[in-house]
Parts: C-alpha cells; structure tokens; sequence
C-alpha cells in the first residue's frame, strides 16, 4: 500500500518533490529563439530539477555543446521592480532569475534585464556586461540591428546604446503619474496574451509604444492582514461592466519625436495585438469591447493614419488566435478565423487549411519554411504541421502528444510531451539528424497510468486513473479533478498532465478528468455553447462524464464522489456541491470565481456580455445565490494576495454561506497569489487537501 502524502521516493513523496520542483518545471528547457543563420538556439533553463534560478544558455547546432552564457549568480541584481512583479504574475511565473530575454535580429546579442538592472549577452562569443540605465529596468530589448536596447523605467520609454559613447535617454512618458509608455496594461497581459507595450520599427529608428492611462480603472486594494504594520497594494483592476485602461499607440522616434497611432478607439478600444516586421508595415489588432468586431489595422508610421486591412465579426465573439496576423513574402495577409466549425487559417480572408483542423497558434512564418502552426485533429492532441502555399499543411510530428516548440526559415525546435516519457526537446534541420535540448527536469516519483476515454453522448474527452497497486480496496472514492472552462485544457496525450492526479489516485481515488463544452481544442461551436451561462453546460458535462464512465467501470463508487479544482475549476468544484449535491459528496475550491461581476472586463464580457445588459447571465452563472443550497462539505482554499481572482470571492461566498447557516472550511493563504511557488504551501496544499477528503468520504472501501 502507498503510505500517507505521497508516492514513495525520497524528501517526503510526491507532494514535497511536486512543490520543490514547481511542478517538475525547474530543469526543463524553454524560450527558445533561433539565430539568422541556422547555427545556434538560444534558450532558458535552471541548473537542475531543483533549481529556481533561471540561466540563459546557447545551443551549438553544428557540435550539439550548450554554453552557459548569463548566470544570474555572476549578475548584480537589487530588487525586482513592480512592472516586473506584475507581469511575473500574469505569466504565472514560479521559477527566479533571469525568466525573459530579448535577442537581436540575427540573434548575435540578447537583452536580458536581473533585479532592476540591463544587461547585455554575447551569444556568439560569450560574455555578459551590464548596461547604463537610468533607474530600475524593465522588458529590456535590442533594436533589430542590435545597435541600442529600449527599456521602460518610472512607467517611460527609454533608450540606451549598446556600443557606448552615451548615455540613456527619456523617449517617450505620461503626462500624470497613472500613465505609462511601453508597459503592456493588465487586460492585455492577463487576457489578450499581450505580454509587451512597445515595439521596434525594422530599421531601429523608431518605436511604436502604448500608452496607457489607467486613471478610469476602479481602484482596489489587497491588505495582508498577517502584517497589519504593511500598506495595502494598490491595484486598477478593470471589473466586469466598469470602465477600461485608455489605451493609445504612439510611434516615437530616437530624438523622442511622436506621433499617434489614430483609429476608432471608442468604437474599438481593445488594442490586442501590435506587429512590425521587415518589409511589413506597423500593424495592429484592434477589438470591440463586447469582442464581436476584430480588424487588423496598418498604419503609416510617419503619420498615424492607420487603414484597415482585413476585417472579422462573429455574433458571439471573435476569437484572438496567437501568432496572428502575419504578412507574407508575397504580401498576402495571414489570419485566423473560425469558419465552417473550424478555426481555421485565412489568406487575404480565404481559408487554407481544412475544416477538420483546429488551429491553436502560428509559430513563424517566411520562406522557405513556409507558414509552421500547431493544430488539432483531436483535441486531445496538439501537432505541428508546414504549410507551403497553394498547397495542403503537411504533418511535422505524428507520435501521439503535444507538440510545441518555434522556427525559424527551415530550422525547428520541437518539445513533445507524450502518455509515454516526460517532456523532451530536440532542433530539426533539413539533411541534419535531430540535436537534443537536455531537460535537467526531475523525474516524478508517480509514473502516471490514464486511460483516455469517450464518455456519453457528447463523446466528452476523459482521462480515468486507478491506483497502481491493484490491492487497494475497491469500491474506489470518485474525484473529480477538472479544470472545465474556457482556455484551460486538461485532457491531453501528455504524462505531464496527470502527475497529481496520478498521485491522487494511488492514496487509493479513481481520479476522473473531463473536459466539457467551453474547453479548447473542439471547435468554435464547442467552445461558444458556454455563452451567456459559465455554470450549466459545465457543470452538466462533468456528472454526464462521471456517469458514463461509471457506467463501464464498476469500480467507482458513486455514493463517494468529490471533486477539487483551481481557479475556473474551483468555481466548478464549488458549483458542484451547491447545484448538486446529489452527485457530489464533497468539494475543494481553491480561488474560485464566486460572482463574476468581480471578474475582470474582457474575459467575464466575452462569455456573459455586459453586466447592465445581461443580469440574468451573471445572475445564472454566480454561486452567491446558491449559498443555502450546501449540505455538503466544502473546503474554500484562496490565496490573500491573488490580483486575479481576488480573495473577495472566496469571502462573499464564505459571508452568504455563514448567513444562511451552511457549515463550510475556508483557508486562507497569507501572501499567496493565484499560483504559488512557495515550496511549503505548495506541498502541504496536497497533503491538507487529501486529509479533508479522506475525511469526508470515509475509509478506502468503506461508506462516507
């Protein structure tokens, strides 16, 4: 039998080696980027499986040797300016050190920015050398000849050159304290994936920058009640149905000589996307708030006139699609759009790619590699594919799993994740054999076992696990463990996925995942059946899951079920045992989303329109209402200092569950956010959470 709190292996089991390691993250290769002319890949990578500080190395492509190139322990760092903070949280970064760098067209020179300071990487030679800035340095970034690097400092633009001979120079600034040039805005970094707020013009000569007012934003702020002594952070937090950041773009010239970027901004106030690239002109994606109208714009940068170029309208909403729009050689225009039950890959508004694939995202484009996008056949799958027109998209990985990975003309780095190995990276070439990317990643002391099931009539994609050791008493407790909303996939051909949940199911749990209506990867029509209620289909799918895979596997017993989950899907969790309770013997809600009207603009919006105009959708979808409801146990876990879904949820839930006389467990987590990387919370957030469902359903094989 597997012992309490974890699956064996050394420091403490599972639980303790999950949090140590940031979920098996640290070690594992990523932001990969591909030199001009084919011969090295820069990357980022910690030292070991356990190593939280980020390093910056280079792949020799010719001799397979990496180099260490930036080594955070070599670098002077003081300490992590807000920007920095706050856009760490909105990537939910868990790992330190150098965690973004920026390289130079022909990948020969990266900016890298370390508690405040610039720096600069010779990636051909090597070395490291810091740079003059004038105050604490955010997103720091080489022009495309590698001549300069721009910077934001004090919520401004500046600009330093790399040669030296000068000396850091104000580009661009607001005009009040709540304005800031080059910093991308919160809606735009948590929602849009919209991670910068400037650009560099092809030459170097000029930058396109947002500026962004965010004096309309409500105003919140998140105390640490554990340290009454310390002030509240401040936070403009644009809530469903309230005002907006004012977001402009401007195109600023070296000598800081600016012209604004002038579009329908009352009409289309979203600025979710901003390219410039060679032979391209400035191009931007604009969106409507209520995100039924998208239009890519192109922009004369000497002027500001911007003129529109390819236009999309959808009645529910029209969906961003990452990597897009790109100009062509030929001067085609590449988008995406949902078309025929597809999203689909568009030319000039023509679809090229066919109605049977879903596209996920565009990883580059440009001869003679063609346009190289990740897809999906079956949602439980991701892979990449080429496509070279006027012809049909050819399959670049064909092993079951999630492809991922970035290109660069015919060169290809490929991560692949599979039910059968860890995460694993290698660079293809044309007339090369494959060069590995080593993963320092641990390896988990749970070796996961999911059978990847159809369950019902909606052919609903599940993932079943069992104990490893078949001695355990069975019937087996049910737990559910989705995610269930949109954007967020847990059904996948990947080991990766089911390492806790694995884990779950060897304390003795049939561990049940499902994705339901509103989960990526099945189409546009699947994911739009959530309009106007996040609660009902949701939470449909998941008992319809539950019941037909129970249905062939008498081994679950339905009289103990409970059902946790994080975020969308500790707002399913909750929803389960208020709506119900029937089904579901207890629940785990951890940062759940009580009332969307206290979730942010554009992506409450997107799913329930306007809270004005459409009370009956928030109204449908809140779990306030269903408060009196609980006769079940519910464990409310939030963390105080989560900036996305903040703690007031799991408080007003908490305050309609005291006053109708429901008894309910809440923990607070002190100084914690939406996701955490505090080893000891971490850890003992598994460990609590299997006590409280041992508690609640009973005994392995006994009656809850």
């Amino acid at each position: 039998m597997t012992a309490p709190g974890g699956s064996g292996g050394a420091g403490g089991g599972y639980p303790r080696q999950q949090a140590r390691t940031r979920g098996f993250s640290l070690g594992q290769p990523r932001a990969f980027t591909i030199s001009a002319d084919g011969e090295r890949v820069a990357f980022l990578r910690s030292a070991a499986g356990d190593d939280p500080e980020l390093k910056l190395w280079v792949l020799d492509l010719s001799t397979g040797a990496e180099r260490l190139v930036a080594d955070p322990a070599e670098l002077d760092g003081g300490a992590l300016p807000a920007a920095d903070r706050l856009l760490r949280e909105r990537t939910r970064e868990r790992s330190s050190g150098i965690v973004a760098y920026a390289a130079d067209e022909a990948g020969a020179v990266a900016a890298l920015a370390y508690g405040g300071r610039a720096y600069l990487a010779d990636l051909v030679a090597g070395g490291v050398r810091e740079l003059a800035v004038a105050g604490p340095a955010t997103d720091p970034r080489p022009d495309p000849a590698g001549r300069q690097v721009a910077y934001v400092t004090g919520g401004a633009l500046h600009v330093t050159p790399i040669g030296g001979g000068g000396e850091p120079r104000r580009l661009a600034a607001g005009d009040h304290r709540d304005v800031t040039v080059g910093l991308a805005e919160f809606i735009a970094a948590e929602e849009m994936g919209r991670l910068h707020g400037y650009w560099w013009a092809p030459d170097g000569r000029r930058l396109a920058a947002a500026r962004v007012d965010t004096r309309p934003v409500c105003r919140w702020h998140l105390a640490d009640p554990s340290d009454p002594a310390a002030p509240p952070a401040t936070l403009r937090y644009p809530v469903a149905g309230t005002p907006n950041a004012d977001v402009g773009l401007l195109v600023v010239d070296l000598d800081g000589r600016a012209v604004e970027v002038v579009w329908e901004r009352e009409l289309l106030p979203y600025l979710a996307q901003v390219r410039w690239d060679p032979g391209a002109p400035l191009t931007l994606v604009v969106q409507s708030r209520d995100q039924r109208e998208l239009r890519v714009l192109a922009a004369d940068d000497r002027t500001g006139a911007t003129r529109t170029v390819w236009a999309d309208r959808d009645p529910a909403w029209v969906e961003l699609v990452p990597g897009v729009p790109r100009w062509l050689p030929d001067g085609g225009l590449l988008t995406a759009g949902d078309r025929d039950g597809a999203r689909r890959l568009l030319v000039d508004g023509e679809p090229v790619t066919p109605d049977g694939l879903q596209v996920r995202r565009v990883l580059g484009v440009g001869d003679p590699g063609g346009i190289v996008f990740a897809a999906s056949r079956e949602p439980t799958e991701v892979h990449l594919f080429r496509l070279r027109l006027p012809g049909a998209p050819e399959a670049l990985t064909d092993r079951p799993g999630v492809h991922d990975g970035a290109v660069r003309g015919e060169v290809l780095v490929v991560t692949s994740g599979r039910l059968d190995r860890a995460p694993a990276t290698c660079v293809q070439r044309p007339g090369c054999d494959p060069v590995p990317v080593a993963s320092l990643a641990e390896a988990p002391v749970v070796r996961p076992r999911p059978r990847l099931l159809r369950a019902g009539s909606r052919a609903l994609r599940c993932a079943l696990l069992l104990p490893s050791d078949p001695r355990h008493p069975r019937p087996l407790p049910v737990l559910l463990d989705p995610y269930g909303g949109p954007h967020g996939q847990r059904v996948l051909a990947s080991a990766a996925a089911y390492w806790t949940p694995q884990w779950f199911a060897d304390q003795g749990f049939a561990v049940l995942v499902a994705d339901g209506r509103g989960t990526p990867g099945r189409g546009p029509g699947w994911e739009r059946s959530v309009r106007g209620d996040l609660a009902g289909p949701a939470l449909e799918d998941q008992v319809a899951a539950l019941e037909a895979v129970a249905a062939e596997h008498p081994e679950l017993d339905l009289g103990r079920v409970a059902i946790r989950g994080w975020s969308f899907g500790g707002y399913l969790a909750a929803l389960a045992v208020l709506r119900r309770g029937d089904v579901f013997a207890a629940a785990i809600a951890g940062a759940p989303v009580a009332d969307w009207r206290l979730y942010d603009t554009h992506y409450t919006e997107r799913y329930l329109g306007h809270p004005d105009r459409d009370a009956d959708a928030y109204e449908r979808s809140s779990l306030l209402a269903d408060a009196a409801s609980l006769r079940r146990p519910l464990l409310l876990i939030h963390g105080l200092a989560d900036d996305n879904v903040v703690a007031a949820h799991t408080l007003r839930l908490s305050s309609a569950l005291f006053a109708a006389g429901r008894p309910h467990a809440v923990l607070p987590l002190p100084g914690v956010t939406h996701v955490t990387s505090r080893q000891v919370v971490a850890e003992n957030l598994l460990v609590l959470q299997l006590e409280f469902l041992r508690t609640a359903l009973g005994p392995p094989g006994g009656p809850g």
